[in-house]
């Protein structure tokens, strides 16, 4: 337990005054219009800040414990509550019933504002709990995989894998592919039937490596990039793959050193590299295709692919739009100055990204 608290302080303090001095940013003449619509102040952010989007309406949640269902054209609460407790976890949403997970490894749903109920979890999770198909399905430190039923919160299966013994905090993979849960465990991306917790596949992404477990982390990272069958991930500071979660297999992998999740469109998977450099690759082989050095340092967030642009935030409360054609600087958003701390998120026509302070700012691209 020693040891994963100590990986986790190294994870937490590794954007600290060690860090080398980001890019400073050049006047730019904006070449896309973006108009902000509406803010909603939902509480300070941390680990936990996430946002899900499910028709029309934003599931939103900071890490001081607030959770709440906005309209997405307006900013318009639907309802709003307080957990009562610190969340390690972003937000699972379906529409209906809200998932997240507290600092006191307990998982816990919620409907119109209320919670309806609680469950005890193997050990803290990191990664949003996943809402579908009237159950919840929950990835937790300990590389355990848990389903419950979402109107009683009974335990239905769950599934536990040893692993190397470091994990990151930071959010992993947990989505539905068709009939396929997916999730990443150690350095593998895993196919399970949702019914059962069976293992249905397994696909190498990145093989642990080095001298000490430090070295050898090579966990799978969230957000993934879903198109189709296609899943693409990222495995800490080693690789970027493509998966066909269908069949089970590998389509490419490359080598490439990056700490955060992939998003992409349909011919480019794009993603962030350690030292802040954005990055897309081909989405059928894996190739690079352009690479820019305009945001270096900035502390960069997961990236958002938005029509002709790919989005991302940075840790001074902007927002930057780049092309999507070779990542020259086209926009960029200010907020309230402090570090966007979700992945940048669309909800039909709105652009939307929440800061450290606790803001979450919507815009609407021209």
């Amino acid at each position: 337990m020693f040891a994963l608290f100590f990986v986790l302080f190294l994870t937490a303090c590794g954007s600290s005054g060690g860090r080398p001095k980001p890019a400073e940013l050049q006047p730019l003449v904006s070449m896309i219009g973006a108009k902000q619509v509406w803010v909603s102040p939902v509480g300070p952010g941390g680990n936990a800040a996430s946002i899900a989007v499910t028709d029309g309406r934003v599931a939103v949640v900071s890490g001081s414990g607030t959770v709440a269902v906005l309209d997405a054209a307006t900013g318009a609460d639907i309802w709003r509550m307080s957990t009562g407790a610190k969340l390690t976890s972003g937000i699972g949403y379906d529409g209906h019933l809200a998932a997240v997970a507290s600092e006191r490894n307990e998982l816990m749903a919620v409907v119109g504002g209320q919670t309806v109920w609680r469950a005890r979890l193997t050990a803290a999770t990191y990664t949003a709990p996943l809402v579908a198909g009237q159950r919840v399905f929950v990835l937790t430190a300990d590389r355990t995989v848990a389903a419950y039923d979402g109107n009683s919160g009974a335990k239905l299966w769950s599934q536990t894998r040893t692993g190397e013994p470091l994990i990151l905090r930071q959010p992993g993979v947990l989505l539905a592919v068709g009939d396929t849960l997916v999730t990443g465990l150690g350095g593998r991306l895993v196919g399970i039937n949702p019914s059962s917790g069976s293992i249905k596949w397994e696909v190498t992404i990145a093989v642990p490596r080095g001298g000490n477990d430090i070295e050898r982390m090579v966990d799978v990272l969230g957000p993934p990039h879903r198109l189709g069958n296609q899943v693409c991930v990222r495995a800490y500071q080693v690789k970027v793959a493509c998966v066909d979660a269908q069949r089970g297999t590998l389509t490419w992998n490359t080598n490439a050193d990056g700490r955060t999740g992939l998003h992409g469109d349909d011919t480019l998977v794009f993603g962030v590299e350690s030292n802040d450099k954005p990055v897309a690759w081909q989405r059928t082989t894996g190739q690079k295709t352009w690479s820019q050095d305009k945001l270096l340092n900035r502390e960069l967030t997961a990236p958002l692919a938005l029509g002709r642009s790919v989005v991302v935030g940075d840790a001074f409360g902007f927002m930057h739009l780049l092309s999507r054609e070779d990542g020259s600087l086209m926009a960029r958003l200010p907020t309230d100055g402090s570090p966007i701390v979700s992945t940048p998120t669309l909800a039909g026509e709105t652009l939307l990204a929440l800061t450290r302070n606790g803001n979450l700012y919507a815009w609407r691209p021209q």
